[in-house]
């Protein structure tokens, strides 16, 4: 089994990035067969809790304040609903449930009603995940004390590129979050975006600062950009889809024992792709009509993909576990 290292230098990673294509995946294909069944991919359903309006300026994102991107702003969604689409996804055949809320960080009044709808998914037998921003370390404890699984708080691209994206958030803070969500007991999900415009060497950046974590994120997302009319990443350049793939190559190598999750931007990658990046480490995806708020492919196309490559995903119910009425997803 390959040995999980804390201590990779830039130059290391950039070495395997500069690494002949074929030679890169093989090595990372190597790496993940000795950590991970090769034929599973894991399975996780993303809601948005709390939609819009949010004080943060990320270059990327479509519910920030500073960006008019047509989405209308939404208050957080009730209980029932919150644990409808829960009861859906898990019919659908994902493991795990993931809630996005629009929050610098939340009030502790806010935290309230997280807390309860951890609660209500984890009685459907699904793990849970949050993403709501910033938090204490006493908000940290109390999700881990509701039975919350995982925390997300992605580092989005390198310290130094990282100012060209965010101006109202630091990387210190980001990584404050993941302190207090480490020491709190809670696993950690934490990756980044690729595709906006940064160089090859905030690609490095990025995986440095996550593989020379204390401990690695036990999921590891990588978002392709997803271009939204509005925001100021509109109309950065396509990343060349090798250069992703390289990506997911040298994520897998850095962080063995890590998750690695193909997330936003699949909806505009082709089935050829997604094929070369499970074979490189990748072995989970997000899925579902919608990550947050942007499109993703449809749950039917995802499990014919996965049936096509002999990869086992997610086990589908034959009737969706809610009450008759609920709301369409």
């Amino acid at each position: 089994m390959t040995a999980i290292r804390h201590d990779w230098t830039r130059e290391e990673l950039a070495s395997l990035f500069d690494l002949p294509l074929l030679e890169l995946v093989f090595r990372a294909a190597q790496t993940h067969r000795a950590h991970f069944d090769p034929h599973a991919v894991q399975v996780s359903t993303l809601l948005s809790i709390k939609t819009g309006a949010c004080p943060e300026d990320c270059a990327y994102c479509p519910q920030s304040a500073h960006f008019r991107t047509g989405l209308a702003a939404e208050r957080l969604l009730p209980l029932d609903t919150v644990r409808e689409h829960a009861a859906r996804a898990k019919a659908a055949g994902a493991t795990r449930f993931c809630m996005g809320a629009a929050w610098r960080s939340p009030r502790d009044k806010d935290l309230d009603a997280v807390v309860a709808m951890v609660e209500a998914v984890r009685e459907l037998g699904l793990e849970t995940c949050v993403t709501a921003g910033m938090l204490r370390a006493d908000q940290a404890q109390r999700l881990k004390d509701c039975g919350l699984d995982y925390y997300n708080h992605n580092l989005d691209t390198s310290p130094e590129y990282y100012g060209e994206i965010i101006r109202t958030r630091s990387y210190a803070d980001r990584l404050d979050t993941l302190a207090a969500v480490r020491d709190a007991g809670l696993k950690v999900c934490c990756g980044g975006i690729v595709g906006m415009a940064e160089a090859r060497s905030d690609r490095v950046g990025l995986l440095h600062a996550l593989a020379t974590l204390p401990r690695h994120p036990e999921s590891v997302p990588v978002n392709l950009l997803v271009r939204v009319p509005g925001t100021p990443l509109a109309d950065a350049p396509a990343l060349e889809p090798f250069e992703f793939l390289r990506t997911i190559a040298v994520a897998r190598i850095a962080m063995p024992a890590s998750v690695v999750r193909l997330s936003a931007g699949r909806e505009g990658m082709s089935e050829e792709l997604q094929a070369l990046c499970f074979l490189a480490g990748a072995n989970s995806i997000f899925y579902g009509e919608k990550l947050l708020t942007t499109g993703n492919p449809q749950a039917q196309a995802d499990r014919a993909l996965l049936a096509k490559l002999g990869l086992v995903g997610p086990a589908v119910a034959e009737e969706p576990e809610i009450e008759p009425g609920c709301c369409a997803s």
